[in-house]
C-alpha cells in the first residue's frame, strides 16, 4: 500500500502573497507521485476482417488526462484504442488496444504496477458472437439478397474484473455515459455494483466532444460538479485535483485507524 503526503511547500503564496491554487499549476503534489494507468477511446469489435462494431469515443479526455498527469510529474500509462487522435506526448507510455479482449490483456499486466486506474475507455457492452470455424481477421462475408442475422454476446465486464483483484490502496475511477434523467441513478447504481472509489458520470452528449458537463461521485457520498460545460483539458486539471485530494484523505484516514503502539515495558 502506498502512503501519500503533501509535500511541506504546498499551497504557499507567490510572491505577490496571493494563494497558489495547486489544481490550476501543476507539480508534484503527492510524495511519491502515484502512478497513473489510463484507458481511453473506443473499442472495435470484428464482425470479419473488414467490418466491426465500434463507438464514436474520440480518446479525447483520456489524451489531456494523460498529459496533465504528466505535467504533475506523475508516471503516466495510457491504453489508448482505434481513435483518430494520437498521443504525442512522449512522457506518457502508450499501450495500444482494438477490442475489449485486448484491453483484458493490457489491464491484467498493467493494473499490478498502478496506484490508480481510470477507466475512461468506451468498451462495447456487446460483439458479434463469431462462427468458431470462421477467421474473423482473413475473412469477409460476402453481400446477398438474403438478411443477415448477428447474434451478439457479452464482453466481460473490466472494471469489476479488476477491482474484484485490486490491491489495498489502489484508487479505481470509472465513468457512466448516460441520458440526463438516468444520469446520477445510474451513475450511484453503477458505483456500488462495480465496488470503485470515484464514478464520473456525463451525459450522452459528451461523446465525441471537445466539452464535458461532468459529476464526481464518491464511495463515501461525496459530489462533486464541474461549473457546466467545461474543455476536456480543464476537466482533465479538475478531476486529477479530486483524485489528488481523495490518495491524501485515505492516507490520512489510514493513519488515524491505526491503533495506538502499546508502551514498551519498563
Amino acid at each position: 500500500m502506498t502512503v501519500y503526503a503533501a509535500p511541506r511547500d504546498r499551497g504557499r503564496a507567490n510572491s505577490q502573497g496571493d494563494h497558489v491554487d495547486p489544481s490550476l499549476h501543476p507539480s508534484r503534489q503527492l510524495e511519491p507521485a502515484p502512478r497513473l494507468l489510463i484507458t481511453a477511446g473506443p473499442t472495435h469489435e470484428p464482425i470479419d476482417a473488414v467490418r466491426f462494431i465500434g463507438n464514436r469515443s474520440s480518446g479525447r479526455l483520456g489524451l489531456a488526462l494523460a498529459s496533465a498527469a504528466a505535467d504533475r510529474g506523475w508516471p503516466v500509462t495510457l491504453a489508448l484504442g482505434p481513435a483518430t487522435l494520437s498521443c504525442t506526448d512522449t512522457r506518457v507510455q502508450l499501450l495500444r488496444f482494438r477490442t475489449a479482449a485486448d484491453l483484458a490483456a493490457i489491464l491484467a499486466h498493467e493494473t499490478p504496477k498502478c496506484d490508480v486506474l481510470v477507466m475512461a475507455a468506451a468498451v462495447a457492452d456487446y460483439r458479434p458472437k463469431l462462427d468458431p470455424e470462421m477467421n474473423a481477421e482473413q475473412s469477409k462475408l460476402r453481400r446477398t439478397e438474403q438478411k443477415l442475422v448477428l447474434e451478439l454476446e457479452p464482453t466481460p465486464d473490466l472494471l469489476a474484473t479488476v477491482a474484484k483483484s485490486r490491491r489495498p490502496g489502489q484508487l479505481i475511477v470509472g465513468f457512466a455515459l448516460e441520458p440526463r434523467e438516468r444520469l446520477l441513478a445510474s451513475a450511484r447504481e453503477k458505483l456500488a455494483r462495480k465496488s470503485i472509489d470515484l464514478i464520473v458520470a456525463n451525459p450522452l452528449e459528451t461523446m465525441n466532444a471537445e466539452t464535458i458537463e461532468a459529476h464526481l461521485l464518491s464511495r463515501d457520498g461525496r459530489h462533486d460538479s464541474t461549473p457546466g460545460a467545461i474543455e476536456k483539458t480543464e476537466f482533465a486539471l479538475w478531476l486529477l485535483a479530486k483524485i489528488e485530494a481523495h490518495l491524501l484523505r485515505s492516507h490520512a484516514h489510514a493513519v488515524t485507524a491505526r491503533p495506538a503502539a502499546s508502551p514498551s515495558p519498563q
